[in-house]
C-alpha cells in the first residue's frame, strides 16, 4: 500500500502541541480561580502526553510545568500548620508561595512564547 501524505501534516501537529502548550500554561496560571481543579486537570494531561513530545524544547517545558506544581503542592502541605497555630503567617506563607507559582508559570509561558527552552536541573 502506498502511504498517503498529508500536505501540512507535521506542521499541524506542531502546531496542535503549541496550543496545546499554551493552554497548558493558562490552565495553570489561572488555576488560582478554580482551587486548583484547572492545574491538576493540567497535570494529568502533561504526564498523557508526555511520551509524545517531539522535542527537548517541549520536554522541558512540561517538565517545568510539573515541576512548579510539584514543589508548589510540597510547599502549601509544609507550610499548611501555620494556620493552625497562626491564622496570619499562614495568609502570609500561602500568599509568598502563590506569588512564587505564578512567576513560574508566566516565566515558563514567556520563554514558550519567545522560543526558549527552560532550564533542566542536573
Amino acid at each position: 500500500m502506498d502511504e498517503v501524505v498529508i500536505p501540512g501534516g507535521p506542521a499541524r501537529s506542531e502546531d496542535g502541541l503549541r496550543t496545546l502548550t499554551h493552554v497548558l500554561y493558562g490552565l495553570h496560571t489561572l488555576s488560582f480561580f478554580s482551587a486548583g481543579v484547572f492545574s491538576v486537570i493540567a497535570l494529568i494531561i502533561n504526564y498523557v502526553k508526555r511520551d509524545d513530545l517531539p522535542d527537548d524544547f517541549y520536554r522541558s517545558h512540561f517538565r517545568w510545568q510539573a515541576r512548579s506544581f510539584w514543589f508548589t503542592l510540597g510547599w502549601l502541605l509544609l507550610t499548611s500548620p501555620l494556620w493552625v497555630l497562626f491564622v496570619l503567617p499562614g495568609w502570609l506563607a500561602w500568599s509568598v508561595i502563590g506569588l512564587w507559582y505564578l512567576y513560574r508559570f508566566l516565566r515558563g509561558w514567556w520563554n514558550f512564547n519567545e522560543g526558549r527552552a527552560m532550564p533542566v536541573p542536573l
